[in-house]
């Protein structure tokens, strides 16, 4: 709940500074520094897989707070729970009240924990093939969602609610394109905590 309160705090500081030392949020590819590529489709939900090779850098996509972080791949195929299918993650409230998910990660920096305060671009981890990506091509599992809860643990909000892929093609091309507007949509249409899904 601290953080929560951390969290908001940071947000509507931001949101209290004067018009003209306000900046629109910058927004930046979340893998960096390697070739990429991704589709404009998921499997069961929207989200977008981004393929690149094992240990690339996942960077923040905006200046913001570490809501969550997983270090431990705990999924097993027998079961295929989907608490557990991102594997090793990370996610981020940005500046802009998005909450941003990276998971099948490799492997997370140690100084990221929750609550933690970082800037576009700074590194988070490396992308990976962990949780449910076990024997597949390496790749970053990329979510975008309001934020909830983190002790209700509300993980198919989580993984995401609406396709990445039009931010990620702005962000590429160096455009500053909000996903703000279509998440609010979103969260009015499904509630803060819609129902939990049977897979």
């Amino acid at each position: 709940m601290k953080l929560r309160f951390f969290t908001a705090a940071v947000l509507t500081t931001s949101c209290l500074l004067p018009i003209s030392a306000q900046a629109a949020p910058i927004y930046i590819f979340p893998v960096a520094g390697c070739e990429v590529n991704y589709a404009r489709a998921h499997h069961d939900y929207a989200a977008t897989d981004i393929l690149a090779k094992a240990g690339c850098a996942f960077v923040a996509p905006i200046d913001g707070v570490i809501d969550e972080v997983n270090r431990v791949d705990t999924w097993s195929g027998k079961v295929n729970a989907g608490i557990t299918r991102g594997g090793m993650s990370v996610s981020l409230i940005g500046v802009d009240g998005v909450r941003y998910y990276g998971s099948h990660l490799k492997s997370i920096y140690k100084t990221i924990e929750p609550g933690l305060v970082v800037k576009a671009g700074q590194r988070l981890g490396g992308v990976g093939a962990t949780g449910s990506a076990r024997g597949t091509s390496p790749h970053l599992h990329f979510g975008i969602s309001w934020p909830t809860p983190v002790e209700s643990n509300i993980w198919w909000v989580r993984r995401g609610v609406l396709f990445p892929w039009p931010y990620l093609d702005a962000w590429k091309a160096g455009t500053d394109k909000s996903p703000f507007n279509a998440v609010e949509k979103m969260r009015k249409k499904l509630g803060d905590i819609p129902p939990a899904p049977k897979k």
